[in-house]
């Protein structure tokens, strides 16, 4: 008995001494970074209280690429600078440190401050391109919501608007495009995904709104065919009493495609649509003479 206590109380000895080493340790490793911290010369240089080093020092490490040790400085320096003639061209610092750190949805509202608080500034049409350029950056990819892509559209037709003579009106231009023809990809998903599961009627809105919105589509005989189907399979599905107005509309679609792309891949397949319809409005007319 006095044995297994005397046992038990040694095992409980051990476990203790080897928690006090644990301990030991643990505090020595803190002390050393802390150490290490107190004599890090970007810690001091955070705990300073001189400005013009802290900008000195930002602006160094800006060239240097660091943004992530600049940006801290240049917000310090900020509070201080602002409402006075060396805020904006260390805000300009500050927005492009952003941008460097990838932090593009904080870059774009920076530089957009920026463009629109300095309008008079020399870096005001960059900023102003700048801003819209992130939120093309941040612009998703199409399956997903695409609030920053439109926000980018809007941005960058702005920037065009207010400087048409800039020398990155053309690359505006470009991104713009890319920009349309991603919502348009959406829209025509959007169309497309009413039309399999057999939503007839809302695919010929949303084919609709296609060439409305985008009138110059490079797929204009793909979206107009479209119709054309998505009438004929919802003419298809009507009920008795609303089959020969649908069928009818059916052929006036038909017409609009077949003047408009006449030698279009979907010629044939409109084609079959058009004979079909008129058979079936003929099956109609003979329906109600009996």
């Amino acid at each position: 008995m006095q044995s297994s206590f005397n046992s038990q109380n040694k095992f409980s000895t051990l476990e203790l001494l080897h928690l006090m080493k644990k301990i030991s340790v643990y505090f020595f490793i803190i002390i050393v970074a802390f150490s290490f911290s107190a004599c890090d010369p970007y810690q001091k240089l955070l705990k300073s209280s001189d400005l013009n080093l802290k900008l000195t020092k930002a602006k160094e490490f800006y060239n240097k690429e660091e943004y992530e040790k600049a940006i801290p400085l240049f917000e310090e320096v900020l509070a201080t600078f602002r409402g006075t003639k060396n805020f904006e061209p260390v805000y300009y610092y500050y927005a492009w440190c952003q941008y460097g750190s990838e932090n593009y949805l904080m870059a774009a509202y920076h530089f957009k401050y920026l463009a629109e608080n300095f309008p008079n500034s020399d870096h005001s049409a960059e900023c102003e391109y700048m801003g819209a350029y992130c939120y093309n950056l941040l612009s998703p990819d199409v399956n997903l919501d695409q609030e920053d892509t439109k926000k980018a559209l809007d941005a960058m037709q702005l920037f065009i608007n207010n400087h048409p003579e800039d020398s990155r009106v053309e690359k505006a231009n470009e991104i713009i495009t890319q920009l349309r023809e991603k919502l348009e990809l959406k829209a025509t998903r959007a169309a497309e995904l009413y039309y399999n599961i057999t939503s007839y009627k809302a695919a010929i809105i949303g084919f609709k709104n296609i060439l409305k919105d985008y009138p110059d589509t490079k797929k204009a005989d793909y979206i107009t065919f479209s119709i054309l189907k998505s009438s004929y399979e919802y003419a298809t599905q009507s009920i008795p009493t609303k089959k020969e107005e649908r069928f009818n509309e059916t052929l006036t679609y038909y017409f609009n495609f077949i003047d408009k792309f006449a030698t279009s891949k979907y010629a044939k397949d409109a084609q079959r649509i058009y004979e079909d319809s008129k058979a079936q409005l003929n099956k109609l007319k003979n329906n109600n003479n009996n």
